[in-house]
Parts: C-alpha cells; sequence; structure tokens
C-alpha cells in the first residue's frame, strides 16, 4: 500500500520542523459554531493537525458537522481518532487504523478493524496503519480497551511492544497514556521506543503543559498529540491562541533542539 497524501505530508512537516502539534478535537465536547473559530485560531498559531474523534460518542451526524467546520475555516489536515468502528466520515483526510497492540480483548486487536475496513474502503479515507498502545496509567482508552498496561518504568517493553507494530506494518506509533492523564509516557520510554522505529512516534495523554510538551519532543516524539489542556480554553475562545501558541511554541523549539 502506497503511503498516502496526509502521512506524506505528516513525514514532511517532521523532516522540517523536528517537532509537530496535533489537537485531539472530541467532537461532544465543543459546540457547534466554536469548531470553526478554533480552527482558525489554531492555523493562525501553529497547529499542525486535528486528530478528530477519542470517544465513544464521537460519530454520526456531530462528527461529520465538526469535520466540516474544520475545513470551512483552515486547511489544517484532519485525521480521524477513532474511539470504536462508528467513528468514521468522508469528510477527514485521513484516519489512524489502529490496533491495540497490548489489549487482552482479540476486538480490539483485529475484530474492530475487520468490521471497519469495508466502510473504511466505501468512504475512500486515507488510511495511517497505526499501532496503538497503552501506557500507565491509560485512563478511560486503557479501561474500555482490556489493555495491559505497559508499566512506565519498563522503557523496554514499551520499545519492544512497539517494534512489533513496526514489524507488522504499522506507518505510525503511538504511546497513549490516556485522556486526563496527569503526565505523558516518560522522557525515558519515549527515548528507547524511538531508538528502534524508523517510522514517527506519536505521544498521547498527559501533555497537559508546554514542559511536557518540550520533554516528549527532545526525548524522541515526532508528535505530541494534546486533548484536556487545549479543551480547557474552549469556553475562553481569547485564550485559545495563547493556548496553541504556547505549545506550539515549546514543539518547535524542542524540534530544532533535536535537529
Amino acid at each position: 500500500m502506497q503511503d498516502g497524501k496526509t502521512y506524506k505530508k505528516i513525514l514532511s512537516l517532521i523532516a522540517e520542523k523536528g517537532g509537530l502539534t496535533f489537537m485531539q478535537l472530541d467532537p461532544p465536547n465543543y459546540k457547534s459554531g466554536v469548531v470553526g473559530k478554533i480552527a482558525r485560531i489554531a492555523e493562525e498559531n501553529g497547529l499542525d493537525a486535528f486528530a478528530v474523534g477519542g470517544s465513544v460518542n464521537a460519530q454520526g451526524k456531530q462528527l461529520n458537522e465538526v469535520l466540516k467546520e474544520i475545513k470551512a475555516n483552515s486547511s489544517i489536515p484532519t485525521i480521524i481518532f477513532p474511539g470504536n468502528i462508528s467513528t468514521l466520515s468522508k469528510h477527514a483526510d485521513a484516519i489512524y487504523f489502529m490496533s491495540m497492540l497490548n489489549s487482552n480483548d482479540p476486538y480490539w486487536i483485529t475484530g474492530a478493524q475487520i468490521g471497519a475496513a469495508f466502510p473504511v474502503k466505501q468512504l475512500g479515507i486515507e488510511v495511517i496503519p497505526t499501532s496503538y498502545i497503552i501506557v500507565e496509567p491509560g485512563e478511560a482508552a486503557g479501561w474500555m480497551g482490556r489493555a495491559q498496561l505497559i508499566p512506565r518504568n519498563k522503557p523496554y517493553l514499551g520499545a519492544a511492544t512497539a517494534l512489533a507494530g513496526q514489524y507488522l506494518g504499522s506507518k505510525l506509533i503511538i504511546l497513549e497514556s490516556g485522556g486526563g492523564a496527569p503526565q505523558p509516557a516518560s522522557k525515558q520510554m519515549v527515548a528507547a521506543v524511538k531508538s528502534v522505529l524508523e517510522v514517527p512516534l506519536l505521544v498521547a495523554g498527559g501533555v497537559r503543559t508546554p514542559k511536557f510538551a518540550f520533554e516528549s519532543i527532545k526525548a524522541g516524539a515526532d508528535i505530541v498529540q494534546i486533548g484536556a489542556a487545549f479543551e480547557s480554553c474552549r469556553g475562553k475562545l481569547p485564550e485559545m491562541g495563547k493556548c496553541f501558541k504556547s505549545m506550539t511554541d515549546a514543539v518547535r523549539k524542542a524540534g530544532k533542539a533535536k535537529k
């Protein structure tokens, strides 16, 4: 399978900047009409992509409307971050086609993927084969996915799992600590994982501050995906620009330091 347009753009931006900032935007948490304003502010302040979804409620009309609002107000790529097989839309640029490698439930490893395969093909969504690895504490993502959590103090287990994902054909590895986690995967784990990979590494969950964003990229991550930190500003649009800029500046600074 050839790399798609969105994935090629991600690779190009990583090569150019050294580190990227994605916003995880979960449709149920945002009112209609606000998303377009956020998209404009995000583009003005250096956001690289929207990862839309995350919860099991992100589906149907609400998902479609959010994606259309983003598209109408910015040129930032939109990637579906599926909470289940119903998180699909023809209005997205691409989808993380994810397998939760450390789940104890076959449904999250291959079952959901089999159930979504034909709908994804019929909708014509660009697929980014993705290994989804849940790190302690895991939060709701770990609970829903019945994950055997990677211990925070065992970087080699994260590295081995990520390498297996790459060998199975993944083009992207996500280290997920869970939405609302107090901190992201440790710097030691990020460094260990990246040391064995030839594909991009994305750190999600717990990237609450510019300091965490900087440290994750400096340790080796190519992308940080931020949800809660941006959600905390969603009711104060004048503050959104500052929220985006503080994070994207930290990521850009770390990306330059890596080169």
